[in-house]
């Protein structure tokens, strides 16, 4: 690999979803009781439904972090008291959202010279291993019959 890799600040926004048939059409996951990230008790976007607001309005991704649903901020609730939140937030519904951060790749990723390596590193490396463990055996086996005097 010959990229490097670097990730992008993360952005916020603001998004405005009118709730459908199938809610706001996607699921959450955090707060104080069920932290989803190592010591951070925000509300993430868990699974976005197809066809659902979310997924017609193309912004919200999974992995997002809901900051805010109808100017209420999301901090220090447990996940039932953000679930209710989202349930009683009416219609027309304006999140706050911290997207994830994303990783960048710099330069080309790959062995080919047009960017498209037809032949993996793994695939090389298990190949020498099997040749040196054939020649391995071989010389093993036939270690008597080359110490033969003349």
């Amino acid at each position: 690999m010959n990229g490097s890799a670097t990730y992008t600040t993360p952005t916020v926004l603001d998004i405005q979803l009118k709730r459908g048939p199938q809610g706001l059409g996607f699921n959450i996951v955090g707060g104080l009781d069920q932290q989803d990230v190592l010591n951070d008790s925000g509300i993430y976007v868990a699974k976005i439904k197809e066809n659902g607001a979310a997924a017609l309005d193309d912004r919200l991704q999974e992995g997002d972090k809901i900051l805010a649903i109808n100017g209420h901020k999301l901090e220090n609730l447990s996940h039932s008291a953000a679930v209710e939140l989202f349930r009683s937030a009416g219609e027309d519904v304006r999140l706050r959202v911290q997207q994830r951060p994303t990783m960048a790749m710099n330069g080309p990723t790959s062995s080919g010279p047009d960017g498209d390596s037809s032949v993996s590193s793994l695939g090389i490396l298990v190949a020498v291993l099997g040749a040196a463990a054939a020649i391995a055996f071989l010389y093993m086996r036939f270690q008597p019959q080359l110490r033969r005097h003349f």
